[in-house]
């Protein structure tokens, strides 16, 4: 699934481990959400740091697809900050 396509309320896994609940229906390089680590707060996290996503069943897909800019961001911030 595209990162672009997932949907406000949906629960969604970060590359660091941290769950987060996206909190808006934007598409790009950044999300709004609630996350889920050691504390709890919410804040944008970058659209390539979604690994995976959990469907209303409550079942993780690891299936998610990047845009060619979200692929970028990645790229630039790996160049940055490392993987």
């Amino acid at each position: 699934m595209k990162i672009d396509d997932l949907k406000k309320g949906t629960r969604v896994k970060q590359s660091n481990g941290w769950e987060a609940l996206l909190l808006d229906n934007k598409k790009g390089t950044t999300r709004i959400a609630e996350v889920y680590g050691d504390y709890t707060e919410a804040g944008s996290i970058y659209s390539h740091d979604i690994v995976a996503y959990q469907d209303i069943n409550g079942n993780w897909h690891n299936d998610v697809e990047y845009s060619q800019s979200q692929q970028k961001c990645k790229k630039m911030n790996a160049a940055l900050f490392g993987d």
